[in-house]
């Protein structure tokens, strides 16, 4: 049970049923090693899931639960997309292509991203050159690779310099 009043330790002293924001099962399961330390941490993310899981001693319960991302996401780029901006086309394509959806829309809007707005912006060329990539535009992947990289180089971003050299090199140009 997920109680929504923490200002109390352990269980209340008074028990309101109101309170109780969400009752789920978990399952149990025993672990082939025993674990001292009390664990809490959220698992096997995905788009629309994950999994709770609760570890100490030899147990491990686990509760899977879902978000409506789908829902969510789709009814936002609907709503953006009757007056969207240069940012809007991003994050709409970089849904897109992380659900694995429509990449030649994605792509579509990547570019557009690039067109309305800053046209050097280094995350979205990295975004474009992904994007690339999985359609097979390799040449096209490999160019916005680089324009990115010399930008990230510029803005001192060493995350994206990396990444951008990584996906290079997979590329076979470094």
């Amino acid at each position: 049970m997920f109680y929504n009043d923490a200002s109390n330790w352990g269980n209340p002293a008074e028990w309101r049923e109101e309170k109780v924001a969400l009752k789920a099962t978990a399952e149990v399961m025993e672990l082939p090693f025993e674990m001292e330390t009390f664990i809490i941490m959220i698992d096997e993310l995905k788009n629309d899931s994950a999994a709770l899981n609760i570890i100490w001693e030899n147990t491990v319960a686990s509760l899977r639960f879902e978000v409506p991302t789908e829902e969510k996401a789709m009814a936002s780029i609907e709503k953006t997309m009757n007056g969207p901006g240069a940012g809007d086309y991003f994050a709409a394509a970089t849904y897109y292509h992380d659900a694995k959806k429509d990449l030649e829309q994605a792509y579509e809007w990547v570019n557009k991203s690039l067109e309305m707005g800053n046209p050097n912006a280094f995350w979205i060329l990295r975004r474009k050159s992904l994007i690339a990539a999985d359609l097979g535009k390799k040449e096209e992947a490999i160019a916005a690779a680089k324009k990115s990289l010399a930008e990230a180089e510029k803005a001192g971003n060493q995350d994206y310099v990396k990444m951008n050299k990584d996906s290079l090199k997979e590329w076979g140009v470094m």
